[in-house]
C-alpha cells in the first residue's frame, strides 16, 4: 500500500477538514513541543499492543520529529490506523516548524531525555580526552566508560545514564 506523504500546508488543510493529526514522538518530547491539534501516541503505545481509535473513512496523519520515526514504523502505523486512510506529515514537525506554520512550545520543560544522554556522553567524552592529553592518560578511561556504556545501550536496549538523567530533579516534575 503507498502512503502519501504531505507538505505540511496541506496537513494543515486536512486537518482543519477533520484530519486527525497524530504525534507518534515520546511523551517528553511532545511536552517541550507540539503541534497544537497533535494528539500524542507514543511508538510506545504501538509495541504494546494499544489500538488507535479511528473510523473507516478517517484521514489519519502521522508524525514525528523529523519524518524518520513515522518512515521506518509506516507498515505498523498504517496496520494500527486501518481502516482509516494513512498519510505522512514530510519533515515531522520540523517541516512544520519551517513552513512557518505554529507549535505549541514549552520551554520549561526539560529537553527530552535522549538528547540529555547524547549532551552527556558528548561532554564526558570530550573531558575525558581533553584531561587524558593534558593531565594524566588514566583520564581517557572515562572515554572508554561512556563508549562502552552508549555500546552496551545499544546492544541491549538498557541505559544507565538514561536511568541516571531521569531520576535528576529536572527530570521529575
Amino acid at each position: 500500500m503507498t502512503v502519501e506523504h504531505i507538505s505540511p500546508t496541506a496537513a494543515q488543510a486536512l486537518i482543519e477538514q477533520g484530519a486527525s493529526l497524530i504525534d507518534i514522538r515520546d511523551a517528553d518530547e511532545y511536552a517541550r513541543e507540539h503541534i497544537p491539534a497533535a494528539q500524542l501516541w507514543p511508538l510506545a503505545a504501538l509495541e504494546n499492543g494499544t489500538a488507535l481509535q479511528v473510523n473507516a473513512g478517517k484521514i489519519v496523519i502521522f508524525h514525528c520529529q523529523s519524518g524518520n520515526r513515522t518512515k521506518n514504523n509506516l507498515s505498523r502505523l498504517i496496520a494500527a490506523a486501518a481502516p482509516a486512510q494513512v498519510k505522512i506529515l514530510e519533515g515531522g514537525i520540523e517541516g512544520w516548524r519551517r513552513a512557518g506554520l505554529l507549535t505549541v512550545e514549552d520551554k520549561s520543560q526539560p529537553l527530552p531525555l535522549m538528547r540529555q544522554v547524547q549532551i552527556a556522553a558528548g561532554v564526558l567524552i570530550l573531558l575525558g580526552v581533553a584531561l587524558g592529553y593534558s593531565v594524566s592518560s588514566a583520564f581517557f578511561l572515562l572515554s572508554a566508560f561512556v563508549g562502552a556504556g552508549l555500546t552496551l545501550a545499544g546492544v541491549t536496549g538498557f541505559c544507565g545514564m538514561a536511568r541516571l538523567l531521569a531520576v535528576m530533579p529536572w527530570n521529575r516534575r
